[in-house]
């Protein structure tokens, strides 16, 4: 069985380690656990892991975050993988900084790359991993919040929640994204 893992940012190295590329982060970690290296393909950069006899699909999308809808629908079909078994990692204001929230389906949130997901595929019905990076920021700064580092202070609380971020994934992958709600959401 195959999964595609989309993680969520932006290419170029300006926007390395920025709160907006949490998702990037996630499946940055997924796949140096598992020795794996990612390869540039069509709309993404792209790997494969194992875990529990299942094939998880890591992608990060190049398209920029405005237009993430192209990679995750292009791999989709590329790869064969249905919308069940798809999730997307995102980061997310309205979350504290590191409090992880898996969901089936949703609206976007105000966020552009899951706007236009759900636009390309037409449909809201789609699993996601929200990484809360906190709303800390002055009126109007949104966009300079999301696009900067994240704080010696935050990198501290974020780091084990990325680890934690990639179990859920796992099991996401491995029992189901009912279960995984169950286990996870409420630690």
């Amino acid at each position: 069985m195959k999964y595609l893992i989309v993680g969520l940012g932006n290419i170029g190295s300006e926007y390395a380690d920025t709160r907006h590329n949490i998702g990037f982060m996630v499946v940055d970690r997924l796949a140096e656990a598992a020795g794996a290296k990612f390869v540039t393909d069509r709309y993404a950069s792209f790997t494969e892991v194992k875990h529990k006899g299942r094939t998880l699909v890591l992608i990060k999308p190049s398209t920029y975050m405005n237009e993430s809808g192209k990679a995750v629908k292009y791999w989709m079909n590329a790869e064969k993988i249905p919308l069940e078994n798809v999730l997307v990692i995102v980061d997310d204001l309205a979350l504290d900084c590191g409090v992880l929230r898996m969901k089936k389906s949703g609206s976007d949130g105000g966020h552009n790359g899951l706007k236009n997901i759900a636009e390309i595929l037409q449909t809201v019905n789609y699993s996601r991993l929200r990484f809360g990076i906190g709303a800390n920021y002055p009126k109007g700064r949104q966009i300079d919040y999301v696009l900067a580092p994240f704080t010696t202070d935050e990198v501290k609380t974020i780091d084990p929640k990325i680890d934690q971020a990639c179990d859920m994934v796992k099991s996401f992958a491995a029992i189901g994204i009912e279960q995984t709600m169950n286990a996870f959401n409420n630690k």
